[in-house]
């Protein structure tokens, strides 16, 4: 299968488990407090559907509109404005003739649902995969930041130390860039010194415009270690061999890639002198850089002689069950916390974040090209986290906008008009509409000009 086949299945197979589950959210609890839910369904049903049954009270089906999922529930305003059911005399079953607090759980439900599963699925992942990162801390010569001018934009270079961000150590490599995309200040040790920074205002927008660049702009510095020379390289008679570590190039005394790099570029198509290390041993020969500006060698180390050598270490987290839980929880919260962070970004225009929303093309690439069950499980609890935080905003038509006017109700004891909530829940479906129509355009826009 191609890589778009593979996306487009984990997607669909991912939003409809988290609609359903979120659906269950309003479900169950509205059935325990005995009110009527006259449908229950996965995608909407405009006009028709592709499937229903009616099981005791419940309509169960699956529409063919993938916008989501809804359970229509007896005496409620929603998305199905049935004005006609709110015109009669309320009955014991309907939602509205239910106590505030009993509504108020049943519109909770599924913001609950959504957050609980994100947390069950990372717990599952640490419990099953731990947690496999690259200590910010073991990090020999710093940072290794692969588009210099984009990085100086950034006030990050090569050879950094990203110590703190927002006041938070930065443990793992894999941090960084996250934490620069979604903070707000930065501490970095350069040449021993350790410097204040702020994280420049546009960093998302800035990003943006530079994807190419910016997809891998921040990595550990890779020693120029020889693993393999292909039979069709320029030098597989020059001497050079597996495990060989190059320390001059061309009279330059280097140690990584981002130090050798240059000197390839300066020197395409000739020969230059070559020190490398071979068993502790300097040997010194002459090489061929190729007119791409290349030894035509392969690097790469295994993670124990990185390790061993002081490059780097890659460590391993592993969790006993009951440690697994805490560490979940942590983990759906840490997730929560930094989804919030990005919307305040998405909301301040100075930022350039908005930019940046995306749509269901947006969603489905975030999924492996490949299938692969743990990057899939990470992905989905992502998305729940996504649907929670969304859903729970105050917008009429979404479960927030319900909440915020069952809160109003409690607080004043007076319940807003049915007829206030009909064109309540109109305005929140426009903006819904807009909002959605911003986001795929956004990706309509990206596929067709970027």
């Amino acid at each position: 299968m191609t890589p778009i086949v593979i996306k487009t299945i984990q997607f669909f197979l991912s939003l409809s488990l988290l609609i359903v589950l979120h659906e269950l959210g309003h479900f169950i609890p509205a059935k325990l407090f005995k009110t009527r839910v006259e449908k229950f369904y996965l995608f909407f049903d405009v006009k028709f559907s592709l499937f229903k049954k009616k099981i005791g009270e419940t309509v169960y089906g699956i529409g063919w509109l993938p916008l989501g999922g809804y359970v229509k529930i007896s005496g409620m305003i929603d998305e199905s404005m049935d004005k006609e059911q709110m015109q009669q005399e309320p009955k014991p079953w309907e939602f509205r003739s239910k106590p505030a607090w009993q509504r108020l759980i049943i519109m909770l439900g599924g913001v609950t649902v959504n957050f609980i599963l994100a947390v069950v699925i990372f717990i599952g992942l640490v419990f099953t995969y731990g947690e496999q990162y690259i200590a910010n801390d073991s990090l020999k010569d710093g940072i290794w930041v692969t588009d210099k001018a984009l990085g100086d934009e950034l006030g990050i270079q090569t050879g950094d130390r990203i110590l703190t961000i927002d006041g938070e150590e930065v443990d793992a490599l894999s941090q960084i860039m996250p934490g620069l995309l979604l903070g707000n200040q930065f501490t970095v040790e350069r040449n021993g010194q350790v410097l204040e920074k702020q994280v420049p205002i546009d960093v998302i927008e800035t990003l943006s415009d530079n994807k190419d660049k910016s997809r891998a702009l921040i990595s550990f510095r890779w020693p120029f270690v020889i693993n393999d020379i292909p039979k069709n390289s320029p030098n597989i008679d020059s001497g050079l061999q597996k495990g060989d570590a190059v320390v001059q190039l061309a009279g330059t005394s280097v140690e990584y890639k981002d130090q050798v790099t240059p000197i390839l570029e300066a020197n395409k198509g000739k020969e230059v002198p070559i020190k490398v290390m071979r068993n502790g041993n300097p040997i010194d020969f002459t090489v061929s850089i190729t007119d791409k500006g290349t030894l035509g060698v392969v690097l790469g180390m295994t993670p124990e002689e990185y390790k061993e050598k002081g490059y780097l270490e890659q460590r391993t987290l592993t969790y006993s069950f009951w440690e697994s839980i805490p560490a979940g929880w942590n983990k759906g919260v840490k997730t929560l916390s930094d989804y919030i962070k990005g919307m305040k970004k998405i909301f301040n225009p100075d930022t350039g974040a908005y930019k940046e929303v995306g749509g269901f093309a947006a969603i489905g690439g975030m999924f492996p090209d490949t299938w692969n069950w743990p990057a899939f499980w990470a992905t989905t609890a992502f998305i729940s986290i996504i649907l929670a935080f969304m859903n729970i905003l105050p917008i009429p038509a979404l479960d927030g906008g319900h909440v915020m006017f069952l809160l109003y109700e409690m607080v004043t004891g007076r319940k807003p008009s049915d007829k206030f909530l009909e064109y309540a829940q109109m305005i929140g479906f426009f903006i819904l509409i807009a909002l959605l129509l911003f986001a795929n355009g956004n990706d309509l826009y990206k596929w067709l000009f970027k």
